[in-house]
């Protein structure tokens, strides 16, 4: 990480670049020009400007200011890192938090700044005037969506949006460069589907929407059409690369030095022409069909501005996510053979554990550590999934803590770690979060976790109609909690890819409205949480699949089954607090990860495996009504 003197010192030398361009300010999304939630270095340019390294947020500098928008995952962290830098932190989501354009309305036009204007490369999107005071954006890694949204509302501010350059480009000392990194192919075994009958079906798709072709800019759809992986993404086995289809043909935009001869033949097969990965925008501009199908969520504004005129750009929600969101069955199979390689894994890591904090030398890191190795001896293992959280104490209330050398903290036998990880399988992706109580509880400590826990298990336990999103069904993991008057601020469950990212859509459960509907095959996790600042946090993650329950003269009901093998702790639960069906279902789950796991384990695993698992008896929970604790 940069050291606070760089910020200062890279925000001093943005500001001078943009009165040479005559800006006033210039807007730092975190995505690259595929709209990837995780990002290749070369384009972390809101992490270079900013100093912080959290996954989401939007740095904005003007003459005079400079903010950091991001949300409620990463409050503590961001204030943290900001700390000492020419940034704000402002808390997204929030009431009381101006948005982007309302804060530079007021920043903007207070500053009394004098602004040098040279013939700038910047240029006003179609419709925009020249004018006083204007806003950058560098238009390959802002969406369409992003850049006309933030024109209509610079506009009601007095404000010019003009698409142009990187200033990263000219101003960032030794840019990383564009990952090239050979690419593979995902065996068919794995796949399920090939690549030949995906790219039928979308065509298929297109044709119902109106448009003769599309241009496929995230990198899991690419890998997922194409059954091809890569390493150019931390965590994420993407490579980098537009795809370009056509009524009669496909093209593969990605630099040649990734292309192995296994690979150019597997292309050829499949009748992919490649070009190299900057010629995107000279195939666009020459693109001789009348329609062209984009998703203006993902797709970046340059591809849009590449385009002849003569070309209707067809506006279209991704007709890939919801295809590669329904897991065929050799997809299926392959998640529940990683999760026992994974399970596997977190039992001879969770049987280490305790004993070794007792030893008194672990930390967050040695234990990220060991839990990798332990990984890494399993099967088909390829990596991480993202970066493990293993959070010890007050660090558990920073939603998305990572431990480094000046932030890791000593372990010791009392207290809450929250250990939330995941792997890359080749044939299968893991997320899973449990929080193991290392000794001594508080009784707020033991409370949260009960809390959590009972959220966990009534949403595992939901059944509901075909169609229904998970937003009909987040309530459920809240309402525990919700009589106890505690929150979360983070979504319950995202979609889990099939050796991809480990975060996909479109479906997702959350509090706000996401229309996606839950349909059988998807893969969603279930991660509750409770985080109290300065104290501990909790959350217990399962990543589960929707499947089929009943057909009734009522309709098609689904429920969801937990893919996910690791016991749940249950030395921190206040069982009297626990309804009979919470108990029931916990029995039942640890009974499956001891028979789906202990073939594989010696038997002082298998031993340590089976003997802290039953909660008390029924009879000895009193039953009692729901929301009365």
């Amino acid at each position: 990480m940069a050291e606070k003197s760089e910020i200062t010192g890279r925000v001093h030398a943005l500001r001078t670049y943009m009165q040479e361009k005559g800006l006033q300010a210039f807007i730092f999304p975190s995505t690259d020009p595929h709209c990837g939630e995780y990002v290749p270095e070369h384009w972390m340019t809101r992490q270079w400007i900013s100093g912080f390294d959290g996954s989401a947020g939007t740095a904005v500098v003007t003459l005079n200011d400079a903010a950091l928008w991001t949300d409620s995952r990463y409050f503590l962290a961001a204030a943290d890192q900001l700390n000492g830098t020419p940034f704000r932190l402002m808390k997204d989501g929030l009431e009381e938090t101006p948005t982007i354009s309302q804060w530079l309305s007021r920043t903007v036009h207070s500053s009394q700044c004098i602004v040098h204007s040279s013939g700038t490369s910047f240029t006003p999107p179609k419709g925009e005037t020249e004018g006083a005071f204007k806003v950058g954006m560098n238009g390959w890694v802002n969406t369409m969506a992003d850049v006309s949204g933030m024109k209509d509302e610079l506009q009601k501010a007095n404000l010019h949006l003009c698409i142009g350059d990187d200033p990263a480009d000219e101003l960032w000392e030794n840019r990383p460069s564009i990952p090239n990194n050979p690419v593979e192919i995902q065996p068919l075994e794995y796949a399920g589907e090939t690549c030949e009958s995906k790219l039928s079906r979308l065509r298929e798709a297109l044709q119902q929407a109106g448009a003769e072709g599309t241009v496929v800019s995230q990198l899991d759809e690419i890998a997922w059409l194409l059954n091809l992986r890569g390493t150019d993404v931390h965590c994420n086995p993407v490579f980098v690369a537009y795809l370009l289809i056509e009524k009669d043909k496909t093209t593969l935009f990605t630099n040649p030095e990734k292309i192995t001869p296994e690979v150019a033949n597997y292309l050829g097969e499949n009748n992919i022409s490649t070009l190299p990965y900057a010629d995107i925008t000279k195939a666009l501009k020459a693109y001789k069909a009348e329609t062209l199908l984009l998703d203006s969520n993902t797709s970046n504004w340059n591809l849009q501005a590449s385009l002849p005129e003569s070309c209707k750009v067809v506006e279209h929600s991704s007709l890939i996510a919801p295809m590669k969101a329904i897991k065929n069955e050799a997809e299926i199979r392959g998640f529940r053979n990683a999760m026992i390689r994974d399970g596997v894994a977190m039992v001879k890591f969770l049987r280490w554990l305790k004993p070794a904090v007792a030893a008194g030398n672990e930390t967050e890191i040695s234990i990220d550590k060991k839990l990798t190795a332990l990984r890494a001896e399993q099967p088909l293992f390829r990596d991480i999934s993202f970066d493990t959280i293993a959070a010890y104490g007050p660090h558990g209330a920073i939603v998305h803590y990572e431990a480094t050398p000046e932030s890791e903290v000593k372990l010791e036998p009392k207290g809450l770690l929250l250990l939330d990880s995941g792997a890359q399988y080749q044939d299968g992706t893991t997320d899973i979060t449990r929080t193991i109580a290392l000794g001594p509880l508080t009784e707020s400590e033991k409370l949260d976790y009960t809390l959590v826990l009972k959220g966990h298990i009534r949403l595992a336990l939901t059944k509901f109609p075909k169609g229904a999103c998970g937003t009909q069904i987040d309530a459920l993991a809240r309402y525990a909690m919700w009589q106890h008057g505690i929150n979360f601020l983070h979504g319950t469950g995202h979609g889990v890819g099939s050796y991809l990212n480990v975060h996909e859509g479109p479906h997702q459960i959350r509090m706000n409205y996401k229309p996606a509907p839950l349909l059988s095959g998807m893969t969603v996790t279930n991660e509750p949480g409770i985080y109290r600042a300065g104290e501990h946090g909790v959350r217990i993650e399962n990543t589960m699949i929707v499947q089929e329950y009943k057909k009734t003269e009522f309709g098609e009901f689904l429920g969801l089954d937990a893919l996910t093998l690791c016991p749940i702790d249950t030395t921190p639960i206040i069982w009297e607090m626990m309804l009979p069906d919470e108990i029931a279902y916990l029995n039942a789950y640890h009974k499956r990860v001891y028979d789906e796991l202990s073939p594989y384990l010696n038997e002082e695993e298998k031993g340590w495996l089976k003997s802290p698992l039953p909660a008390p008896p029924l009879e000895e929970c009193p039953k009692r009504e729901e929301g009365k604790m």
